[in-house]
């Protein structure tokens, strides 16, 4: 089993992340923490053999702490998982010894493509016992698998891509009454919205409990 740590400064995408790496087969989550300090500390205590790797954690870049876990020797390998587009970021996670790169939001799907292809790398380089041209070839094609069979993302139907835009704007959870009100459509196709984005895995829902005792539902970008 492939031991895997996530490491994402919310906690409920974590929950997200570790649910979904526990459902391809070959890999097991060890571990969700929310900072550079408390990653540190599970790296230690946990020797997991890959990262799903945050860029904006509270006390430190995740690219910095990649960084020093690089300089310092510690054999893990990391996925870089954030919402950071810029190519700058993206140019210093290879440079800094990413195996991968995947923006949100993402499906599942998506996921396990890449972590499938991850595998299989692994599985490979310990299965080489020499490092010929045919043996270097192979390895990097079978880490580039999954970069090749992941599809585009598919393209939202412009309402619903209204919705997600309104989500992605917002600076906290929102939910059906806000967007319908902020784009001028009823709550129940609001809801229906937000709930068809959940299933795709694009948004993350949070129940929260209001003094009626029902709950109250809300969504933000997985």
């Amino acid at each position: 089993m492939i031991k895997t740590l996530v490491v994402d400064d919310d906690f409920r995408v974590a929950a997200i992340h570790a649910a979904r790496v526990a459902r391809v087969d070959g890999f097991e989550c060890v571990g969700q923490v929310y900072s550079a300090a408390a990653a540190r500390q599970a790296i230690a205590q946990l020797n997991p053999d890959l990262l799903l790797l945050d860029i904006h954690l509270p006390d430190e870049d995740g690219l910095s702490l990649l960084r020093s876990l690089q300089a310092a020797g510690k054999q893990v390998d990391c996925i870089v998982i954030t919402a950071a587009q810029d190519l700058a970021t993206v140019k210093s996670a290879m440079t800094s010894g990413a195996v991968y790169y995947l923006v949100k939001p993402f499906g599942f799907d998506r996921l396990r493509t890449q972590l499938e292809a991850y595998r299989k790398w692994r599985e490979e380089l310990e299965s080489a016992s020499t490092a010929s041209q045919a043996t270097i070839d192979s390895l990097y094609k079978a880490r580039l698998a999954g970069i090749k069979a992941v599809a585009p993302a598919p393209r939202l139907q412009p309402t619903m891509q209204k919705v997600f835009d309104a989500v992605r704007a917002a600076r906290g959870p929102v939910n059906a009454a806000e967007i319908a009100e902020q784009l001028g459509v009823s709550r129940p196709t609001a809801q229906r919205y937000l709930s068809t984005l959940e299933r795709k895995g694009l948004l993350v829902l949070d129940l929260a409990y209001g003094n009626t005792g029902r709950p109250l539902n809300s969504y933000t970008i997985s």
